[in-house]
């Protein structure tokens, strides 16, 4: 299991090498100027220049990317050009709310999804699993924006149920603890702001779960077929075993491989900012600061923040590689576990 862990590490080296070559390159290859978009497009050419070598955009390629790595190294992922704080410190805050929407979409797609894929396989060409696959294939099909901007208009403009925008209403008292609202607000007994976050987070985070939810009861179902047709579920059926503790016990437990993945994968795709989700409901995540520091040009800041993304997924990589080996002992071989 170390061997593994350290080879992936390793890896890992390589890969955010890699990545912060191409994001460095093709931030600098679009069109645009931070420094036109600083001063304003009344601004001399004198200003531009000097803001440009301000910003160290005045040398070389090859020497701003050694200045970068070297800064890398050092743990310093630059400051932002926009609102001139860390770009750490930046990625920290909008973090902290991406992984309370990711969370929650992530608990509803599961739970929905495998619940939706074991009913299906147990029913299998009933009109359940017929309805419940027609509804997986709209969700993969269905655009997130129309969808978002679908329920905003049903349950905030028309029906007046749930808020349309933000993690909370603007006035409440909050009192920061750990960045997550919902948590904050149940340790200061503030029950006011619990339920206010939890009504602010129903829309975007059922918007974000449509399409986890759709793949993950497609392959629950797939995979849940495979393995009922097993010798070892025919023989748990001949003892007698009630039919719940066949199909979760001996049939979920044995197809729950192929499930974590694709729930890891989602969830790190998820936890790399949902651009469009946050975008609609001004959520203030890593997705909608991505987005807007894309067109500031605020170079330091995407740079950071597709760095991040690329750990994200590197690290939930690993770690469903390491459940798959606690899961499946026939994988711990070749000096693997």
């Amino acid at each position: 299991m170390a061997r593994f862990i350290s080879r992936r590490l390793f890896h890992l080296i390589f890969i955010l090498i890699g990545v912060s070559i191409l994001v460095f390159l093709m931030l600098r290859l679009i069109p645009g100027d931070p420094a036109h978009l600083l001063v304003g497009e009344l601004a001399s050419p004198q200003d531009i220049a000097r803001i440009r070598e301000k910003l160290g955009l005045d040398s070389s390629y090859v020497y701003q990317y050694f200045i970068y790595a070297s800064n890398l190294l050092k743990g310093d992922m630059g400051t932002s050009i926009r609102s001139n704080v860390p770009v750490s410190q930046e990625i920290f805050v909008r973090f902290l709310a991406t992984v309370e929407l990711s969370i929650a979409a992530m608990l509803i797609s599961s739970l929905i999804g495998i619940l939706a894929g074991v009913i299906s396989s147990v029913r299998q060409y009933s009109i359940f699993d017929y309805f419940s696959m027609m509804m997986a294939l709209v969700g993969i099909s269905m655009p997130i924006f129309w969808l978002g901007l679908m329920l905003m208009y049903l349950f905030s403009v028309k029906w007046g149920i749930l808020p349309m925008m933000g993690r909370f209403t603007m006035g409440l008292d909050y009192h920061v603890i750990s960045g997550l609202v919902m948590l904050d607000s149940l340790l200061s007994g503030d029950i006011q702001l619990f339920f206010n976050s939890v009504k602010h987070l129903i829309l975007p985070a059922f918007t974000l779960a449509t399409i986890p939810m759709a793949i993950i009861a497609r392959m629950t179902r797939s995979s849940m077929l495979e393995v009922m047709s097993k010798d070892y579920i025919r023989t748990a059926r001949a003892k007698g075993l009630s039919r719940g503790t066949v199909i979760f016990r001996h049939a979920l437990k044995n197809a729950f491989l192929p499930i974590i993945t694709v729930i890891g994968l989602n969830f790190g795709l998820l936890l790399g900012g949902a651009v469009l989700t946050e975008t609609i409901f001004s959520w203030p995540g890593l997705g909608r600061y991505v987005v807007d520091s894309l067109s500031a040009r605020d170079y330091p800041a995407v740079q950071g923040c597709i760095l991040f993304f690329a750990v994200i997924m590197v690290i939930v990589n690993l770690t469903v590689d390491i459940f798959y080996l606690y899961l499946d002992p026939r994988l711990r071989i070749d000096g693997k576990g």
